[in-house]
């Protein structure tokens, strides 16, 4: 398959004056260059995926290295066949990522130490190592580093309070930490540093630069990377392939990520095509009986042909 495109991946922890107007003249330029993607912008600096041609997301990196603030940002390049994304977001937010802290972290003052692929290796086999992912659960779900804790979260934001709740057996302990592209442990990990854990490593250039990196070839990553882009997922591991993802209706392994059909829930989950018709899209019995239903609307099903499938289902949960 022919790869004409270019995902561009990146974030930057740099003050960014006038973060508004920066957001919104770098909408304007982005445009300019005839790139889709979604950048956020903060007082605290940059972080985005942006994808076009060659020529395209080239102009976009020699126009970001020119800026002084951004010289020194590194692209992580992913070779694609379409675009990954259908249009171009560049929004402001107060903060890169969110950890809900009163006194909120900044890694250009404290962060975890910076491991290379090879280094996180090497330390993730370390017996008295343990590994946290940053992540959301359902990016876990999909694929994950091979013993990693998922935390038992929903949201990056309830991180900290986890921690603290099951802080005794991690004091110890070497922590290790990852993310998909390395901004998000930016924070998580210097916050783990201010909370007094002794030993704790990161990821340098997240889970997307460990899959790069051909001395570990993605060792020890099993599943696939959840990617916030049209793609859904992509593969890390280039030696082997373990499907870890399971399907929230009957528990079979399966990597296909669906949003559930009810637009108040909007619950991702794991789920076969035969499964999410055989279920109505909805991740629960009222997310499928909800009125806006989309799965159900987009099928244009009747009254009757929603009664009778949710019948099925009934016997199915009996």
């Amino acid at each position: 398959m022919t790869q004409n495109f270019r995902v561009l991946l990146y974030y930057q922890y740099v003050p960014i004056e006038n973060g508004t107007e920066f957001a919104q003249k770098h909408l304007k330029d982005c445009a300019e260059l005839g790139l889709k993607g979604r950048i956020l912008v903060a007082d605290e600096g940059i972080n985005g995926t942006v994808s076009g041609n060659f020529e395209q997301t080239e102009a976009y990196i020699d126009m970001m290295h020119a800026d002084p603030r951004f010289h020194s940002i590194i692209f992580k390049i992913d070779n694609v066949a379409e675009n990954a994304f259908s249009k171009m977001y560049v929004r402001y937010r107060p903060e890169l990522v969110n950890l809900s802290l009163e006194d909120d972290i900044n890694p250009l003052e404290i962060t975890g130490e910076y491991l290379s692929p090879a280094e996180f290796r090497e330390a993730m086999m370390d017996e008295n190592s343990v590994v946290i992912d940053a992540r959301n659960d359902y990016e876990y779900d999909l694929g994950h580093f091979r013993g990693a804790i998922r935390p038992d979260i929903r949201n990056f934001r309830d991180l900290p309070q986890w921690i603290r709740d099951n802080k005794e057996q991690f004091l110890e302990k070497r922590v290790l930490t990852y993310c998909t592209g390395g901004v998000r442990c930016e924070k998580f990990s210097g916050w783990l540093v201010r909370e007094g854990f002794k030993d704790v490593g990161q990821l340098h250039g997240g889970i997307a630069t460990y899959g790069k990196d051909p001395k570990v070839q993605g060792d020890l990553w099993d599943g696939l990377m959840y990617v916030f882009d049209n793609r859904i997922s992509v593969p890390i591991n280039q030696k082997e392939h373990t499907i870890v993802g399971r399907d929230w209706f009957d528990g079979t392994p399966c990597e296909r990520y669906i949003n559930c059909g009810n637009p108040e829930c909007n619950r991702q989950i794991i789920a076969s095509e035969e499964n999410e018709e055989k279920f109505l899209g909805g991740c629960s019995h009222e997310c499928r009986v909800h009125p806006r239903n989309r799965y159900i609307i987009s099928h244009n099903w009747s009254t009757e042909e929603v009664a009778e499938r949710l019948e099925k289902i009934e016997e199915l949960t009996v």
